[in-house]
């Protein structure tokens, strides 16, 4: 089973841009399906977005479409989200996580195995 580590969170002003990166152990990365979440103070984890173990589809929250973009490096075992236009509504903690297989991509928390212990992206008005 992989483990996973987020990176790259901090503070930014709106309409600014962060890429957040998810770095998993293990050899067989690549045929993991990656997710990544969020939750804000007070309220529930929700999905952002996810991308198959293939990286042929992703699919987005509403919040976010157009506006973040997933991928994946198999070479490199890493995901990545790039977050442009940051509003301070996307402000929360951001955590990736992976499931082994299937098809398509997983939107839901249950669906998934393994989690990284959540980078904080805080964004300014």
């Amino acid at each position: 089973q992989v483990q996973l580590v987020e990176s790259g969170g901090g503070l930014v002003q709106a309409g600014g841009s962060l890429r957040l990166s998810c770095a998993a152990s293990g050899r067989t990365f690549s045929i993991y399906a990656m997710g990544w979440f969020r939750q804000a103070p007070g309220k529930e984890r929700n999905f952002v977005a996810g991308i198959t173990w293939r990286g042929s589809s992703t699919d987005y929250a509403d919040s976010v479409k157009g506006r973040f973009t997933i991928s994946r490096d198999n070479a490199k075992n890493t995901v990545y989200l790039q977050m442009n236009s940051l509003k301070p509504e996307d402000t929360a903690v951001y955590s990736c996580a992976a499931v082994r297989g299937g098809a398509g991509v997983r939107k839901r928390e249950y669906e998934y195995e393994v989690w990284g212990q959540g980078t904080q992206v805080t964004v300014s008005s």
